[in-house]
């Protein structure tokens, strides 16, 4: 049951998590780290889909290693949402609730009577935060708000890859999970506010909107450039704007990254005669970028990675060898963070996964509880709320 958050900033706050998948749970469980306690309303008959979303073969204790990761420590109590009784119940909590978490379609949550306008009639006090795929208005409210499709609207995917290659997407749910770090920090401002005027607020964002913020940088230049589209690298391309040498290297033994650096002083340390013509013109670096990239691959890839460490570090030169995931685990700088933690559950259940990437007064928080089964909090939640 509750876990020990005593110390931590939210300790005593309670959030009902209404979301499935990964956007909101994620948010959850930012605000689980940070020490609010999280009930995860989950169907009797099956749960949060991601139950069952898996990335690999591998599942744990019936359900996806991807449920586990964004899961642990929550409470599970099964509602059946089409059940008269079990909806007074889930209003009766909502009445003590902080915080309340929602992913809902637009129009599913109003049909249910759990939009932002009735919860706020139970509990003035509630934030109650909400994600969709692309906002309440407009043409696309009800096309479904998958991580890929909302890459797929955003823009974002013609920054990856090299010119010609066509749109890229990133190999993760990056809108799912800057959604919820989004709404986290949303809900946290209004609890704030809530802190001075005794009332929640409304917290809205959306996967596309996450995804318009996340290229914040790249869009402005490109509203103000002409709108020029970005044109990326067509050889060993890391940024569709910024000029050679930032990119990613083979060397004789692995790959090499090297950010912005002057062309000259690469030229100087690697011994790099052909970069000549480029030494001491700064337009070129942009507008030649595959010819000296094309120059540099070259000259890298006759050495292996330290060799060319050992020369360009001490030069104070931004570079970096790329490490696979096993290099990281095995890194002292990855066991310095100590980032990874076990977590268990009564029926031998055990997952290794990530920890909270905060810290607060020195200390990172850790959980000790794996994700729960279906339902297995629900008597002790109506018990303790008197549900």
């Amino acid at each position: 049951m509750p876990r020990d958050a005593a110390g931590l900033p939210l300790d005593g706050l309670v959030v009902v998590d209404m979301s499935q998948f990964l956007s909101g749970p994620y948010c959850s469980l930012r605000l689980l780290d940070m020490g609010a306690r999280v009930i995860k309303i989950e169907r009797p008959d099956g749960g949060d889909l991601s139950r069952r979303l898996y990335l690999s073969d591998t599942e744990i204790g019936g359900d996806s290693t991807i449920f586990h990761a964004i899961n642990r420590a929550k409470e599970s109590f099964a509602v059946d949402l089409k059940s008269e009784a079990d909806l007074a119940a889930l209003k009766a909590l909502l009445a003590r609730a902080d915080v309340v978490i929602q992913n809902f379609r637009p129009g599913v949550i109003e049909r249910l009577g759990l939009d932002w306008a009735a919860v706020q009639a139970i509990n003035p006090r509630i934030v109650y935060g909400s994600i969709t795929g692309y906002g309440s208005e407009g043409p696309w409210v009800k096309r479904p708000g998958q991580d890929l499709l909302a890459q797929s609207r955003s823009g974002v995917m013609w920054l990856n890859g090299d010119e010609g290659q066509g749109p890229v997407p990133f190999g993760l749910a990056i809108a799912d999970m800057l959604a919820g770090a989004a709404l986290c920090q949303g809900i946290l401002a209004a609890l704030v506010a809530r802190g001075v005027s005794g009332r929640g607020r409304h917290v809205e964002t959306s996967l596309l909107e996450a995804l318009v913020d996340f290229q914040f940088e790249v869009l402005t230049t490109h509203l103000n450039d002409g709108r020029r589209p970005p044109r990326r690298s067509g050889f060993r391309s890391a940024h569709a704007y910024l000029a050679a040498p930032y990119g990613v290297y083979p060397t004789a033994d692995g790959f090499l990254a090297i950010a912005m650096t002057p062309i000259a002083r690469l030229a100087d340390l690697l011994g790099a005669e052909a970069l000549a013509p480029y030494r001491d013109r700064p337009a070129t670096w942009f507008t030649a970028r595959d010819e000296i990239k094309a120059i540099l691959a070259e000259v890298l890839a006759g050495e292996t990675t330290d060799h060319w460490l050992a020369i360009l570090e001490p030069a104070d030169i931004w570079c970096a060898k790329v490490l696979d995931w096993p290099e990281l685990m095995e890194s002292e700088g990855f066991k310095a963070l100590d980032m990874l933690q076990t977590v268990t559950r009564e029926d031998a259940v055990s997952i290794l996964t990530t920890r909270s990437p905060l810290r607060f007064d020195g200390a990172r928080a850790g959980v000790a509880d794996a994700a729960p089964r279906v339902g297995e909090h629900s008597a002790a939640i109506r018990a303790e709320f008197g549900l």
